[in-house]
């Protein structure tokens, strides 16, 4: 489970962040909406490390986790896959792969065989530069990079922004059977409301730095999704 308690976050002298709480289960997926500019890639970013905290506290599977870095989110069980995907160019996609080996030790430096069979078309492109591939290739890529290091949680900002919708279509299967595994907490951001709505069991809308609701699926119309998007 990820826990999140009051985080704030600031750019310099602007505060971007607001008291945020967010919890995401084991075998749920957390769906994080609201307009461009509400605050939710940074939310991102700050459980990820990437971003240090203004305030606040982050949590996995009931252990505080020190955010110093993405190095030590990554070693906290915490995978981030971020927007723009950051697929390196030049190298293979089994060498893309192997960087998610980074925080785990040596003997279990192999590659599940589970992964090619959540993304088939990446078995048989393994020897191709990351480059090379479409961009819905590359963001099944930079999803099964992230699942190599057996992560605890995994967060994905924007899976399906600039991808053809075979693959969305493709990528939400794939969120399904993670979910169905129960070993990983999953935390989406989305602005494809039907996509999200779709898959999510939790819904996390924020306005302005603060999350202004918190619903189960089942107690949480699509409608009333649509009007809270559009505050």
């Amino acid at each position: 489970m990820l826990d999140v308690q009051d985080v704030t976050l600031k750019y310099g002298q602007s505060q971007i962040l607001f008291d945020v709480c967010l919890r995401a289960e084991v075998g749920q997926i957390t769906a994080v909406m609201g307009n461009n500019g509400v605050g939710k890639t940074s939310l991102l970013k700050a459980i990820s490390g990437r971003h240090p905290l203004g305030g606040g506290s982050v949590a996995v599977a009931g252990d505080a986790v020190t955010l110093g870095s993405a190095f030590q989110a990554a070693h906290a069980g915490i995978a981030y896959v971020p927007q723009g995907r950051e697929v390196f160019p030049m190298m293979t996609v089994l060498e893309n792969l192997e960087t998610g080996f980074a925080c785990l030790p040596k003997a279990e430096h192999l590659i599940p065989d589970y992964i090619f069979d959540l993304f088939p078309v990446l078995k048989d492109m393994q020897k191709r530069r990351g480059g090379d591939l479409s961009g819905g290739q590359q963001q099944q890529l930079a999803i099964a990079r992230a699942l190599i290091s057996k992560p605890k949680v995994l967060l994905l900002d924007e899976p399906t922004e600039g991808i053809q919708p075979n693959v969305i279509q493709q990528i939400g299967d794939a969120l399904e059977t993670l979910r169905g595994q129960g070993e990983m907490a999953i935390v989406l951001v989305e602005q494809n409301a039907d996509f999200a709505y779709r898959i999510a069991d939790t819904f996390v809308v924020m306005e302005q730095g603060r999350v202004k609701r918190s619903a189960q699926k089942a107690a949480y119309s699509k409608d009333a999704l649509m009007e809270d998007l559009a505050l």
